[in-house]
């Protein structure tokens, strides 16, 4: 493509050189350049992209956009002065391959929980009704049946519109995107064209990145007021944080709501562990997934369809279809009769959701026991809470080790047992490896009893010291039983 092409929409302080030159490639990373490609010059946490602009051209870049110009030029380079080279990456991606998300109709998805599950499940929804979509989330990459493994909750600007065209090409008219903090901060979104953006809530976490809650509720909110105004903004008016997301922003503005007034209503009319029948909109409908957190995940999922012009009556038809998110209350029962359940909670409050569904659903004549731990190098501050949530909900709390990453586990759970209140003490055990944890929880546990083990969900490794080391809760609770009930 033509660098006076790839400029397009985006304000050029200075151009020094031909900018009709060729481009056969964009890179951020210098490590990736290769003959006639584009480099953008990237301010980043740990290093700064300025410093290997000399060494990009050496290996054959052809352009190169920054915010301060190099002290020599080459002839033969074209050099673009940007205000902020991070945003101008994201419109160049776009124009690049061909402003796919103009094309597609893009839908985003934030908030600090679900923003997985509700991607998934509109995915799932669309596929019922007909369509061939993309998704972009934590736990996969698609487009229609083809499956990419994801590495981060938000891909790269270039890696998400390479996507967005390969969908664009196989004939997709939908892509579901869960949208970061971190990508938002990072300006890993810039440049795309959300048709719909949905706010699942917003609690405590990456408080490690963000250092203070406000810091990160300014972050999500960045991604509704820099909504166009052709775009459509659906927020959970349930949550206190809800209508902020829509102070400034340029779109419509719809709600969702079990507890208030809102464009889309919710209730639950009966829920146990097989499933639920709900009413939305005044229509009931019966589901298999389960928990008061999913009925806010479906309502989601059936205002962005009501948005997207779909029936409601088609959409809860399709609603009624799906299964369950991996590692998203996933439930099975044992030939022994204990229940165990396998989510992805790691965070206060998903932690306490999901054992407030299941102390929901419970008769109080079994006993719920809860295997979790906390994450190394990431915000501890939320440890001693989820201490104190598991050990106050649960009959017993098992505190084990999540992904520790470069810490101490031992450290963590002591982080963890911090939180516990004295009149709980009894409630608790810490065992730091997790499949010793999981052996306990299950000879602890008898017939009709509840198991919990979350934090890692659809996860199949654990992080120690860099190193991923096969790891997967299903599969270690089902051969965990079949040895110890021989």
């Amino acid at each position: 493509m033509i660098i006076t092409e790839l400029l397009k929409r985006i304000p050029i302080l200075e151009i020094h050189g031909d900018d009709t030159r060729e481009i056969s490639e964009l890179v951020f990373d210098s490590r990736k350049i290769t003959e006639n490609s584009l480099y953008v010059a990237v301010r980043g946490t740990v290093a700064d992209g300025h410093s290997y602009i000399a060494s990009s051209v050496e290996k054959g870049a052809k352009a190169v956009v920054c915010e301060e110009l190099p002290e020599t030029l080459n002839d033969d380079v074209t050099y673009i002065r940007v205000k902020d080279s991070s945003k101008a990456l994201g419109h160049l991606a776009s124009n690049f391959y061909g402003n796919p998300s103009q094309t597609l109709k893009l839908i985003g998805v934030t908030g600090t929980n679900g923003k997985t599950s509700v991607s998934t499940l509109l995915f799932d929804v669309f596929k019922n009704l007909g369509y061939d979509s993309a998704l972009l989330s934590t736990v996969e990459i698609r487009i229609g049946e083809k499956i990419i493994p994801a590495t981060h909750t938000t891909p790269d600007v270039i890696t998400i519109n390479k996507i967005l065209a390969q969908a664009v090409e196989e004939g997709c008219e939908f892509a579901f995107m869960e949208v970061s903090s971190h990508g938002i901060a990072q300006n890993r979104i810039e440049g795309l064209h959300f048709k719909v953006a949905g706010f699942t809530n917003l609690t405590h976490d990456h408080l490690d990145y963000h250092k203070t809650f406000d810091e990160y509720l300014k972050t999500k909110k960045r991604f509704f007021d820099e909504l166009e105004d052709t775009a459509v903004a659906i927020t959970n008016v349930d949550d206190k944080n809800g209508m902020v997301m829509l102070q400034n922003t340029k779109a419509a503005k719809k709600s969702y709501a079990l507890k208030t007034m809102a464009d889309y209503h919710g209730k639950s009319l009966e829920i146990d562990f097989n499933g639920m029948l709900l009413n939305f909109n005044g229509k009931e409908f019966w589901t298999t997934l389960t928990g008061r957190f999913n009925v806010y995940n479906l309502l989601l999922v059936f205002g962005i369809a009501a948005e997207l012009g779909f029936e409601q009556d088609e959409i809860l038809q399709a609603i009624s279809k799906l299964k369950r998110v991996s590692g998203r209350f996933e439930t099975f029962k044992s030939d022994g009769g204990i229940f165990f359940i396998v989510d992805y909670a790691h965070t206060p409050d998903a932690l306490e959701n999901i054992l407030d569904s299941i102390n929901d659903i419970r008769t109080k004549n079994e006993r719920l026991i809860t295997v979790f731990g906390c994450g190394g190098d990431r915000d501890n501050s939320k440890r001693p809470e989820m201490g104190n949530i598991a050990t106050k909900k649960s009959t017993l709390a098992i505190i084990t080790s999540d992904n520790p990453r470069t810490e101490d586990p031992a450290q963590i759970i002591k982080d963890i047992e911090a939180g516990v209140e004295p009149q709980n003490f009894s409630k608790y055990t810490s065992i730091p490896d997790r499949k010793e944890a999981i052996k306990m929880a299950i000879r602890f546990a008898e017939p009709k009893d509840i198991v919990l083990v979350a934090g890692k969900g659809h996860e199949t490794y654990q992080d120690i010291n860099g190193v991923k080391h096969h790891f997967d809760d299903k599969e270690t609770i089902n051969e965990l039983w079949k040895l110890m009930s021989k």
